[in-house]
């Protein structure tokens, strides 16, 4: 299955360093480009984009100018910008933008954000793979080993959203906002019964990591500039966190505070 291609044009390394990590991990493809001008000119050699995503204030060609080149080569755009005023807003989405996003942003809504575009463009891979999981978006059907897994909706949104972004630390309250659409108050159980569900459904309870059944597992939280917490738990309370830049093998999982909610 080719990968969608996506193209970061923002002039702060940190941001377009930890855009392009998450969205590598997430199964995309990205170019970043930290010019505007130069943005421009790499589209007259290579425009084969599913989706950019423009800061506006860029050095050479601004973010509103790169809009017709964009639209030249019908490559949906999402701003991802530091203008929060609403003068701006308006002038991104009239121009043509499909979405905007202000800075600073949650890695989930940013991924979230990319994904409804790219479905709503048409352009959004339908088969999502994992080991011996299958999922089919276009007929929301999902297959384990072959054989098909009865899920809920809302079970099947959950699963989507942990293979989709299997290296982001998706919290109760960003899976709240993303799926049911409204902010976690602090006392609901629903994801963490949904959850529970969903693990009964696909493995019994039982979670497989690295080819075997373990009650302790690996998991990390994303930070702020693509750095990670790699830690062991017994799903028991964590207070610790150890820090540093690496990449792990790719599990699926859900921190709730500091909590270990689950792992696919």
């Amino acid at each position: 299955m080719e990968k969608n291609r996506i193209l970061i044009v923002e002039d702060d390394s940190d941001i377009a360093d930890a855009i392009a990590m998450n969205l590598q991990y997430s199964n995309y493809k990205c170019v970043a480009i930290d010019d505007g001008s130069k943005a421009a000119f790499f589209l007259t050699q290579d425009h084969a984009f599913d989706l950019a995503i423009l800061d506006i204030m860029l050095p050479g060609l601004d973010g509103f100018a790169l809009m017709e080149h964009m639209q030249k080569y019908q490559i949906p755009v999402l701003y991802l910008t530091a203008k929060a005023d609403v003068f701006s807003k308006i002038k991104g989405l009239r121009d043509g933008a499909e979405d905007y996003l202000v800075k600073p942003f949650e890695v989930l809504e940013l991924l979230v954000r990319i994904e409804k575009i790219l479905d709503r463009t048409g352009k959004l891979n339908k088969i999502l793979r994992y080991r011996d999981i299958v999922i089919d978006q276009g007929k929301r059907t999902v297959l384990k080993c072959d054989e098909p897994v009865m899920l809920q909706p809302i079970e099947y949104d959950l699963l989507v959203a942990f293979i989709r972004h299997k290296n982001c630390s998706l919290s109760r309250e960003h899976l709240l906002s993303a799926i049911w659409g409204y902010d976690y108050t602090g006392t609901t159980r629903t994801v963490d019964t949904h959850v529970s569900n969903l693990r009964r459904k696909l493995d019994q309870n039982r979670l497989s990591i690295n080819g075997g059944i373990r009650n302790e597992v690996t998991y990390k939280a994303h930070l702020d500039h693509g750095w990670h917490c790699n830690m062991r738990s017994s799903f028991k309370h964590i207070s610790n966190y150890f820090f540093h830049k690496k990449e792990y093998s790719e599990h699926y999982y859900c921190c709730r505070n500091e909590r270990l909610l689950c792992v696919l």
